[in-house]
């Protein structure tokens, strides 16, 4: 074996590891591949560098510039408003698969499931059915109209940009639909009928019993000769010396919120935050009343002026890796966050220094003058209607129209659709349908640092003889006979792997191999390349397997099991429909 080929296959296999053990962010994996790659010679700076430049991730970036616009603008939420008046919670299920697979199979999925999700909850609550039943569904409703066109999931867009590299025409806008289509319908089919049985139903309680607020939050008040009376809640320092948070006072009908320089007088009542020995301990030293009467339910926080709210951390956050003491939301919004859910459970105490992951769910308290800026901030989601927010009709009609030309001039056009998207984000700026500010935030740029640091490494593959020796072993395994054994194998094999990993990272490994082994073959490597794009993009099996299912993991509940359940067969029907399919679409 070349040396060049074996050293390719230790970065292939050393990337490959780091992606399956999440231990560091999959664009800093993809960087210390390419640094791996430059550092041992496998590939030029020019090639290493091509990422950059590729059609797949200068693409990528303008289409999440106008799903941001259809989204901020409001375009998206006309829809989400008329599903909440379905009642029937079969129906609504049904109509919300139908809408979001519509809707992302032009606009970014991620995207499109945040508009969904705080609608879902609240149709649910309203009409007295499990939110649990609709959020995996819908979920898993993205990713199948993801698949339909080139420009519905970075993945088409990034398997469409390799097989140019490798000599291939490429794709056109709907190329994948036929097949997109069938499987969607199978799809939704498989979810009304079986599925529903296997969704599991968790009936939503009150935020204050889902995160046991009760046993941390309480009322003291303040006694004659109380040590605390005329210094301020920021001089007691109670926070450094019990970890205690005082999140509210009451004096008299007055609610000061947010008390830090209040000086304390005789009878104020302190809504305070903390484990219960420091609360007691606390209660002790300054001569405190606890109010034997208080009970903490939603209610308590009913009034005008504080919202009890649940966030969750959206896919791209800049928030994600950094601790609540270093964000300090009570600086930026005003608000306190009294709880974390994440898979492990639910976190109360030491809540400065958690990391936020991800799909973490904040429980905050904030002032609802601060909701709005909370709602606009494109690092969280938040779980609750959205009908106050402010949106422009003109803004949202053009950036309806600038999305329209720009998938019409692609299809109709035939204009290169990085060209199109390109155009797409300058009109808006000029409509002011979007900032230059809010176009650069609304790129999630670990994806655009994930595929401009892998891509290189398909280069490296193919030069180094790397792919060719992985051709030959996949075929040894498979078989040099029946292609269709061969397509098979690999389609299962990009599932798997992407339901390990990120499913950009697991197709940017596997085109190669794919194109190779159909060269080998002497078939087209158009039916293989598009089994590693449909077999990456479509991920039900696990909760950490693909952003929208991650998104709806805790806020519906679920354990793992529950993907595994619901997610496996559906994997293997798609499995079965498309390897049947595929070859009659496009012939061998």
């Amino acid at each position: 074996m070349p040396i060049e080929a074996l050293l390719t296959l230790t970065v292939l296999l050393a990337t490959v590891l780091l992606f399956v053990s999440e231990r560091l962010p999959v664009d800093v994996v993809a960087l210390l591949s390419l640094s791996a790659l430059l550092l041992l010679g496998l590939v030029k700076p020019e090639q290493a560098l091509s990422g950059f430049a590729s059609e797949a991730t200068v693409t990528v970036a303008a289409m999440f510039v106008l799903s941001a616009a259809l989204s901020r603008n409001g375009a998206l939420r006309v829809v989400s408003r008329l599903l909440s008046r379905l009642q029937n919670a079969s129906m609504f299920t049904l109509v919300t698969m139908l809408c979001l697979a519509a809707m992302s199979a032009f606009v970014n999925n991620t995207a499109a499931v945040a508009v969904f999700l705080p609608v879902v909850l609240m149709v649910a609550a309203r009409n007295r059915f499990s939110a649990s039943k609709v959020l995996i569904p819908m979920s898993y409703a993205a990713q199948m109209g993801g698949v339909c066109t080139l420009i519905g999931t970075s993945t088409n867009l990034l398997v469409n940009s390799i097989a140019h590299d490798l000599g291939h025409p490429g794709f056109t806008l709907f190329e994948f639909a036929p097949l997109g289509l069938a499987c969607a319908v199978a799809g939704v089919v498989y979810i009304m009928t079986i599925g529903r049985w296997l969704l599991p139903s968790h009936r939503q309680a009150e935020l204050t019993d889902t995160y046991g607020l009760a046993k941390y939050i309480t009322e003291l008040r303040v006694q004659e000769g109380s040590p605390l009376i005329g210094q301020s809640v920021s001089d007691a320092k109670l926070g450094e010396r019990f970890g205690v948070y005082v999140l509210e006072l009451l004096r008299g009908e007055e609610e000061v919120w947010s008390p830090r320089a209040q000086k304390l007088q005789e009878g104020d009542t302190l809504l305070a935050r903390g484990d219960w020995p420091n609360l007691t301990q606390m209660r002790e030293e300054y001569k405190l009343d606890l109010q034997p009467e208080f009970r903490l339910r939603d209610s308590s926080f009913a009034s005008s002026e504080l919202v009890l709210t649940e966030t969750m951390v959206a896919p791209g956050s800049r928030f994600a890796g950094h601790s609540l003491g270093e964000l300090d939301f009570q600086w930026h919004y005003n608000a306190s966050v009294l709880a974390i859910q994440r898979r492990s459970g639910i976190v109360r105490s030491k809540l400065r220094d958690v990391r936020l992951q991800l799909g973490d769910i904040l429980l905050m308290l904030a002032p609802a003058s601060e909701m709005p800026f909370l709602r606009s901030n494109a690092n969280l989601i938040v779980l609750s209607e959205r009908e106050d927010e402010a949106s422009s009709s003109r803004r949202a009609w053009w950036s309806i129209a600038v999305m329209a030309g720009v998938v019409g001039a692609a299809a109709l056009l035939d204009m290169p659709i990085v060209v199109s998207a390109l155009i797409g984000c300058v009109a808006l700026m000029l409509l002011r349908c979007i900032d230059p500010e809010d176009a650069y935030e609304a790129i999630d740029w670990r994806v655009i640092m994930l595929l401009a640091g892998v891509l290189p490494l398909g280069i490296a593959l193919q030069q180094s003889g790397a792919a060719s020796i992985l051709v030959g072993a996949v075929l040894d395994v498979l078989g040099r006979e029946d292609p269709l054994i061969v397509l098979a194998g690999i389609y299962l094999l990009t599932a798997v792997l992407t339901e390990a990993m990120s499913n950009n990272a697991a197709a940017v490994l596997l085109a190669p191999i794919a194109f190779a082994s159909a060269v080998s073959l002497g078939v087209s490597p158009t039916p293989f390349l598009i089994a590693v794009a449909f077999a990456a993009s479509t991920s039900f099996a696990t909760p950490v397997g693909y952003q929208t299912n991650t998104m709806v993991y805790n806020v519906g509940g679920y354990r793992f099991s529950d993907f595994l359940r619901i997610g496996l067969p559906l994997n293997l029907l798609f499995w079965g429909l498309a390897v049947w399919l595929i070859p009659k679409i496009f012939p061998f």
